[in-house]
């Protein structure tokens, strides 16, 4: 089993690759989440992930006929782009395997960094089986995307520099896939500290580790889509599960409405990127999925990376506006005859919302008494506002209905 030991060689093997990422307290949080709250940065990697720590270990573990062959890895995407940029470094030949959905900035970058990428499969369960047929018929090297122990010792080295930025800490919460990361992150702080509660996140979507825990053995899922998919896998590693049964103190999910709202909240508060699988920690205490022991506990959580596709970024960030009753969307009925629009949008202004954008979808069911529905996209104050505005058409005889 991995052992402290390991972590700290890979420490010292990896460090001049990787970055000694940021551990900072996040204050601006103390309204939505309870405790004092600290953010452990992996989306500031090379690569934008805490890959770059596993993948590199393993690596650099490798002996010269392993890496003249070339390795090869099913991911997808940050463990992908992590092996291709550090393979790239070391020379060392990459192959990677991403299913078919796999996000475009994850398989372009992969691709950026050298590596030759095979897309196969609907999820990563099913390029793990393209890749194992890839190293046996190619003679590549597999490199695990979390069950390997080097794979494992490189990711737990964050739970040192973690331990050195706040050696009080008292709840560490880490994103959960295959259980590579949280594995490692376990060992490293339980054999220093093992009074410190380890909590792993999932996606609801994609529960594996949390439905072994309960079943006491490893059990196969049936994963569907979601935000955080660099955490949707269909069952935790052989190697993983032990770990986690020995070592972490609870396994929580969370839905993908809690993990879009905590990537908006990153966005809007923190500035900084975080992808669905990143956001997940955050999510769980804002949805209060973790039990909190008080204001004064000491909270750190992972932030594993920051690679997310740009216009699922936006797509948040207009949702979550829409959540917060900062922007609203609504179709208007009003009678297709001049002048109408024009009252609409001064009684909108009159109410001090901004109106962003507006459309016609004409309906000629009636011709005698024709309607056309107006739909406006509005910037507003809140949640109060919207209904405010809301009341007025209405009270104006128009048919309102918000979208969102």
């Amino acid at each position: 089993m991995l052992t402290l030991a390991d972590i700290r060689s890979a420490r010292e093997r990896i460090r001049d690759g990787v970055v000694e990422t940021l551990c900072a307290p996040a204050r601006s949080f103390e309204d939505v989440a309870p405790g004092t709250l600290w953010f452990k940065f992996e989306n500031h990697q090379r690569t934008g992930s805490f890959k770059d720590r596993g993948s590199l270990n393993k690596l650099l573990q490798l002996d010269s006929e392993q890496r003249r062959r070339g390795v090869i890895a099913a991911s997808a995407g940050n463990h992908a782009q992590a092996l291709a940029y550090h393979g790239g470094r070391l020379g060392v030949p990459v192959t990677v395997v991403m299913p078919d959905p796999a996000p475009l900035i994850k398989v372009s970058n992969t691709r950026a960094y050298g590596a030759r990428v095979v897309q196969s499969g609907a999820i990563l369960d099913e390029s793990a089986v393209e890749a194992r047929r890839l190293a046996e018929s190619q003679g590549l090297v597999m490199v695990p995307a979390f069950d390997d122990e080097a794979v494992m010792a490189g990711q737990g080295t964050m739970a040192l520099e973690l331990l050195e930025s706040i050696p009080d800490v008292d709840t560490v919460v880490v994103p959960v896939g295959g259980g590579g990361m949280i594995s490692g992150v376990a060992v490293a702080i339980k054999e220093q500290r093992p009074e410190v509660r380890v909590i792993g996140v999932e996606a609801e979507a994609a529960p594996s580790a949390r439905a072994s825990r309960s079943a006491g053995h490893i059990v196969k899922i049936s994963a569907t889509d979601t935000l955080a998919d660099g955490i949707a896998v269909k069952r935790v590693g052989d190697l993983t599960f032990p770990v986690i049964q020995k070592y972490v103190d609870d396994l929580v999910v969370v839905s993908e409405e809690e993990i879009a709202s905590a990537i908006f909240l990153l966005l809007e508060r923190r500035k900084t990127v975080v992808e669905g699988a990143g956001a997940v920690g955050l999510a769980a205490l804002v949805s209060s999925r973790i039990p909190v022991r008080g204001r004064d506990e000491r909270i750190a959580v992972v932030l594993s990376g920051g690679n997310i596709d740009v216009n699922r970024v936006s797509r948040i960030i207009d949702r979550g506006l829409v959540l917060d009753g900062r922007a609203a969307h609504l179709m208007v009925k009003v009678p297709d005859r001049p002048g109408f629009l024009a009252r609409l949008t001064e009684t909108v202004a009159r109410l001090g919302a901004n109106v962003r954008e507006t459309y016609h979808r004409r309906a000629f069911a009636d011709i005698s008494v024709g309607e056309v529905e107006i739909v406006l996209n509005l910037e507003t104050r809140g949640r109060e506002h919207v209904d405010e505005i809301i009341r007025m058409l209405e009270a104006m005889g128009l048919s309102v209905e918000e979208d969102g």
